[in-house]
């Protein structure tokens, strides 16, 4: 079941896309990798969409990734004794730490952390930004603050502080405990919310170790002065644009994703943009022309792959979602403007073999007009080499890892077959060949470019390259 395009889709399961039926429908339509979104639904929920995949995955005969994402903390203000206030602009507000109910004056907030971190001329947005305080004052008791822009409050509304760095892990008690279940389900991918500093991610990886891949979620913009740490500390990076467009001036948000992007691209990691790509779609059958075009622009930028939430988990078009998701990909890449762009934003080989491998390998496929690119792989770093390069042709990634291979579901152009090692040199030929051939990548006559690293099964060791011509 061969994808005609290269970047990736990742979408979100939840009650609209429950049950095996539905998720196969997803995958069909295009769904690459499913994200299982732990801030809502049971473990019973997750664990029952998980085994559904699973299963569908021996059915079709191909990997499919799966992402537990991790909640991270959720700061918000306590109740209101009317469920409720109506703020003014430049009127005083204090938030403290008693538990008793808000009024017009003065709200709850237990997080003894926030109060010990904010500063005068901190800000603090509330309810995704649409109410905005200033800091006046503050101690570790109370913050006393003035309103910059007011509205309607209600009970536990969200806060966001954009300015502030938290004293926080990014691994609440539930955290752990949802860390936990994913890797004992044998979750590939591990998305880490709310992460600030470098020291966030080490924490994660050694709670997680080689169990699952790591996923840092871009979305405080305290994570972008550290960017480079964090991608080099990760295994993939995503642009949560919900959260950091609630921090950031939404002018901001654009350049920032290709920021991101690009700096992932660099250091060949792959980065998910993701966050209200279709989002009419979750109550319309067709998204709007910005949101197409907004898909396209990640295509553009050469993103890894592209995600679905509320669309695909719960929304009233599920299926049409990854239908249309899929249907523009493919259409942008097809665009001359694609490859043109794709090789504009080429990075430099490092200066190791392995790079100079596959930095050859995408210019041989070009010249000869290749069918594909085969790569021999145990960890996965060969492909992530071969992707790294954004060549004009697929890549078809052999290897005797199934972990690997489902991890790999994620990363811009691969096509993954779980095989088992070769022994010889002739032999990884023959059956780079005849897998070309039976996954509808190559025709009698066609020429394929095979890397791979002697001795095999030697991780990282790309050093070889062979052209090969499919035999009749």
């Amino acid at each position: 079941m061969r994808r005609q395009r290269m970047a990736k889709i990742l979408a979100t399961l939840g009650p609209s896309s429950d049950g095996q039926r539905n998720i196969r429908a997803l995958f069909e339509a295009g769904a690459d990798l499913f994200r299982l979104n732990l801030s809502h639904g049971s473990h019973a929920d997750h664990r029952r969409r998980f085994l559904a995949i699973r299963q569908i995955e021996r059915e079709v005969g191909r990997p499919i990734g799966v992402v537990v994402d991790l909640q991270g903390p959720k700061l918000r203000i306590g109740a209101f004794k009317s469920g409720h206030v109506d703020l003014i602009a430049s009127a005083p507000f204090r938030l403290d730490l008693s538990r008793e109910p808000g009024d017009q004056t003065r709200a709850p907030l237990p997080h003894p952390e926030v109060l010990a971190a904010l500063r005068p001329g901190s800000q603090l947005l509330l309810d995704d930004g649409k109410i905005r305080l200033k800091v006046v004052a503050a101690n570790a008791d109370h913050a006393d603050t003035t309103v910059e822009c007011g509205g309607r409050l209600s009970d536990r509304k969200g806060v966001n502080l954009p300015d502030v760095v938290l004293g926080l892990s990014p691994l609440t008690e539930k955290d752990r405990a949802d860390l936990q279940f994913g890797l004992d389900i044998g979750a590939d991918w591990i998305a880490l919310s709310f992460v600030q500093r470098p020291e966030d991610v080490a924490e994660a990886r050694r709670l997680i170790g080689k169990r699952a891949s790591i996923m840092v979620k871009i979305e405080k913009p305290a994570a972008l002065a550290h960017l480079d740490e964090l991608i080099q500390l990760s295994d993939a990076i995503m642009v949560a644009r919900g959260d950091l467009g609630v921090e950031m001036p939404p002018e901001d948000v654009p350049s920032a994703q290709k920021r991101i992007v690009g700096a992932c691209r660099l250091a060949g990691k792959p980065v998910v943009v993701a966050t209200q790509m279709l989002e009419s779609m979750i109550q319309s059958p067709a998204p709007t022309r910005a949101e197409a075009s907004d898909v396209a622009t990640a295509v553009y930028d050469g993103a890894d792959a592209m995600m679905l939430s509320a669309e695909s988990a719960m929304g009233t078009y599920p299926l049409e979602s990854v239908s249309m998701m899929n249907r523009i990909i493919a259409r942008t890449e097809r665009d001359p403007l694609h490859r043109r762009l794709m090789g504009a934003q080429h990075p430099e080989p490092e200066p190791t073999a392995p790079d100079a491998i596959s930095a050859a390998a995408a210019q041989v496929a070009h010249t000869l007009s290749a069918a594909a690119i085969i790569t021999y792989t145990t960890s996965g770093s060969t492909a992530l080499r071969a992707a790294r390069e954004r060549p004009g042709v697929p890549i078809l990634c052999l290897t005797s890892n199934g972990e690997t291979a489902r991890r790999l579901a994620l990363v811009w152009g691969t096509h993954c077959v779980e095989t088992s090692d070769v022994s010889s040199f002739s032999e990884m030929v023959e059956k780079a060949c005849r897998i070309a051939r039976e996954e509808h990548f190559a025709d009698p006559g066609q020429p394929v470019i095979v890397t791979a690293g002697v001795p095999f099964g030697t991780p990282g060791a790309t050093n070889v390259l062979r052209v090969a011509w499919i035999p009749e």
